[in-house]
């Protein structure tokens, strides 16, 4: 069958579910690089929240939190995704919104389509989350309380060197949404440019991450929990440039792509880096928010 649901999904779930807009085969049809960028976003944004009911049972759902500032982004998933439900949360001292997917859908299509693509979460966290609901579902579990105390298998194995995680087929599209959601392009007080990468520690992970600019750079761990991958030469900002306009991969989108657009700008206009090659046509003053028509110009 077309994406084979993940697990057992009952029929009430299944009638509730029937406001999914596209079939089932229709799901084939999104890029692949959307799909990668996607897990790349929610490894730094989202989550896999796994819970117990009031009834005992076990809830299970997908959140992408952003800041309210940030909401095109999620817009943007929605509309090529076709499920979910985006929810605006005023009451926080920042305003915040998440794009949440329920466990039906899950089942019907988004793990199955992580599955029929073979992309997978690359940081600890999310793939400890992502096992754990692959295991309730394969053996339909439906009690909180059933839910082993040992060790869940890993469905996806991780690469074993920096090397193997620069060669996964989605990586280059998972660090554009990886990005999206931790990385930053800011210009320095001493005028320098900036590019950088933060998260918890994942030393193979952020290793690639030199491999992938071709750089020496250090990296560095703080406070023993994080670390820290920045590029500021001229010619390392350079291969930036290069990886996120000249590549072809799924672009940033929402307040990340309006920061890098900003950056770019900044970068032009200095004395230091202006000899480097930029895009031709630099919209700055109105950016999109998000890549217009992606996923329709992809199906064409």
């Amino acid at each position: 069958s077309v994406l084979p649901s993940v697990g057992t999904v009952s029929k009430h779930a299944l009638k509730k579910g029937k406001k999914i807009k596209l079939e089932k085969k229709d799901y084939l049809l999104i890029p692949y690089p959307f799909i990668a960028f996607l897990v790349g976003l929610i490894d730094g944004d989202g989550y896999i929240q796994i819970t117990r009911t009031t009834k005992g049972f076990i809830a299970i759902k997908l959140t992408i939190c952003l800041s309210l500032e940030d909401i095109s982004t999620l817009e943007y998933i929605h509309s090529v995704l076709k499920l979910g439900k985006i929810t605006i949360y005023r009451d926080y001292r920042n305003p915040i919104c998440k794009l949440t997917i329920n466990k039906t859908d899950l089942q019907e299509v988004i793990f199955p389509l992580l599955i029929h693509h073979g992309i997978f979460f690359l940081t600890n966290n999310r793939r400890a989350q992502f096992d754990l609901a692959m295991f309730i579902f394969k053996n339909d579990l439906k009690l909180f309380e059933k839910i082993p105390d040992k060790e869940i298998p890993t469905f996806f194995k991780l690469p074993k060197t920096a090397l193997d995680y620069l060669n996964l087929a989605f990586f280059n599209n998972w660090l554009v949404g990886f990005t999206n959601a931790e990385g930053s392009f800011f210009i320095k007080n001493n005028n320098d440019g900036c590019f950088q990468l933060k998260q918890k520690v994942h030393v193979h992970l952020f290793e690639a991450f030199k491999l992938l600019f071709n750089t020496k750079r250090n990296i560095s761990i703080e406070k023993g929990e994080f670390m820290q991958f920045s590029l500021s030469s001229k010619t390392d900002i350079q291969k930036v440039i290069n990886f996120f306009s000249f590549s072809g991969f799924h672009p940033l989108i929402g307040l990340k792509f309006i920061q890098y657009l900003k950056w770019l700008t900044n970068l032009h206009d200095s004395n230091r880096y202006k000899i480097l090659n930029f895009p031709g046509s630099l919209t700055l003053k109105s950016p999109s928010p998000i890549p217009v028509l992606f996923f329709d110009k992809q199906k064409e």
